[in-house]
């Protein structure tokens, strides 16, 4: 089953992978900026897998340069508490 499956599992990948970059020394803006490019070719070039993703990628496809911004902030915030590490 492929992480974009379930969101839950996204979720906890996210998570995983914010925590390795944060303990790999990287700050708060890096991580903001890799999370707004993340979300750009995610909704361009990934389908989305559930419901939670598709609602993702229809906001982000609506909003202007500054909202993109935070939603990518935002999902950074939600997923900082989730994985396995």
């Amino acid at each position: 089953m492929s992480v974009l499956e379930n969101f839950d599992s996204w979720k906890d990948f996210l998570g995983d992978r914010l925590h390795q970059a944060q303990g790999e020394g990287m700050d708060q803006e890096t991580v903001s900026d890799l999370a707004y490019e993340i979300g750009g070719y995610l909704s361009k070039q990934v389908d989305a897998q559930n419901d939670q993703e598709a609602v993702l990628r229809d906001l982000w496809n609506v909003a202007d340069e500054k909202e993109k911004h935070a939603i990518a902030n935002m999902m950074v915030k939600y997923v900082q508490n989730e994985g396995t590490e």
